[in-house]
């Protein structure tokens, strides 16, 4: 088709409102995003290229500090509350720490996504399913964004398209991607499966070079992954079966085909301790989520900084629709001040364990208390910072007293 042609075939559903906010992609961060600004009395036009509830690839671990930042009952969408850790290394030595409130919990992402998107429609977003976005260009005074059926525009755009966005490639082209490779089965295993065991999740920080395998239950199945935390793998899917294999608890049950997904972290830099800044903010676009690579760089944990980084954009507009004074940008030191220190905090932690898995699995029973700490973070009761410094000082403390008693020995 030429280009003539195409704009010609399209004048017909090109429409001539201006929205104030389009939204592209309706996963958390763009759902959460569409229902606070519809709120703020903006109008938002959001568009995803499925239609939900849709299937989607995810381990659906979502942090309990969720509670803090979310104001919606999520009991109807919540699979499994977890509230331990079941470390293992290679299969071996399994060790279990349970905290006594929950630290995560359990979602299949089409329910979740899908209830996040009636919660958009109830605020008064307009939400076009099955419409894919293919093109954006930054006017003056608007974003014109085209999709499979038309074009339209809106005075801010949010990118919340995931991991191979297109509002990245196409309004941020600067940014080069930093993805991650994970290969992830759901088995189902019914209602009576006691692996692992209940209210319990499975790390496994030996199953991969560079990263971790999980088993994350359900209702009914288990979602099973690896990944790996480098920007290249080689025998990924290898490492899947053998990581299968090693699971005492799934031996008779049958795996189905891994599905490959990327896992877009914050920095490339999580196994050499440093941070790539990477731009949120391009004109009247922003990105958030994964769109934005806003995933922690220890466990891939993504979903909550979704949710909050949608937020955190839906704010920024809505000071800058409301006050001439403010602007967009201000969105980009929102991010930095609360969500960056979080990512900066675990890159440190996920240099080392996955630098030295062996040895950090074989402190995590010295040192059970410092997990307990870390569960902390994810109930939302300290912040990544505070958690690295108290354990510092524990830590150094238990050094103290090994050289104390071996120096008594003497």
């Amino acid at each position: 088709m030429l280009p003539g042609e195409f704009h010609a075939e399209m004048s017909d559903t090109t429409s001539s409102r201006i929205y104030d906010v389009a939204i592209v992609g309706m996963g958390p961060g763009g759902a959460v995003a569409a229902a606070e600004l519809s709120r703020g009395g903006l109008t938002v036009l959001a568009f995803d290229k499925d239609s939900h509830p849709r299937y989607k690839v995810c381990g659906g671990g979502l942090s309990a500090r969720i509670a803090h930042v979310l104001e919606l009952n999520l009991e109807s969408v919540v699979e499994r509350t977890i509230y331990g850790v079941q470390f293992a290394y290679r299969g071996q030595e399994p060790l279990l720490i349970q905290a006594a409130s929950p630290i995560a919990y359990m979602v299949m992402r089409d329910r979740f996504d899908h209830h996040l998107g009636q919660e958009a429609r109830r605020a008064g977003a307009e939400i076009r399913e099955g419409e894919g976005v293919i093109g954006l260009v930054q006017q003056d005074d608007a974003v014109e964004v085209t999709t499979s059926l038309g074009r339209y525009r809106a005075r801010f755009v949010v990118g919340a398209d995931g991991a191979n966005s297109c509002v990245a490639r196409q309004l941020f082209p600067e940014s080069p991607p930093c993805r991650v490779p994970a290969l992830e089965s759901e088995i189902l295993v019914g209602d009576g499966c006691a692996f692992p065991p209940s209210g319990t999740i499975v790390v496994d920080v030996g199953a991969v070079s560079q990263g971790y395998g999980w088993i994350f239950p359900k209702h009914g199945r288990l979602s099973i992954g690896v990944g790996e935390f480098r920007l290249k793998s080689v025998g990924l899917r290898a490492t899947f079966d053998r990581f299968v294999q090693r699971l005492q608890g799934l031996k008779e049950l049958s795996i189905p085909r891994p599905v490959g997904h990327p896992i877009p972290v914050y920095s490339s830099g999580a196994w050499t301790g440093t941070a790539i800044p990477r731009r949120l903010v391009n004109g009247r676009a922003l990105l958030v989520g994964d769109a934005g690579h806003l995933v922690d760089p220890l466990f891939g944990e993504g979903i909550y900084y979704a949710v909050r980084s949608g937020q955190l954009a839906a704010q920024a507009i809505l000071r800058a629709m409301h006050d001439r004074g403010r602007t967009v940008g201000e969105y980009e030191g929102e991010v930095e001040r609360e969500l960056v220190p979080d990512f900066r905090v675990t890159a440190r932690i996920a240099r080392v364990i996955y630098t030295f898995p062996h040895l950090c699995f074989k402190l995590l029973g010295r040192y059970q208390d410092v997990v307990q700490l870390y569960f902390e973070v994810l109930q939302g009761r300290v912040t990544a910072e505070q958690f690295l410094g108290q354990a510092k000082r524990r830590m150094k403390r238990s050094v103290s007293d090994l050289l104390l008693e071996a120096l008594q020995l003497r």
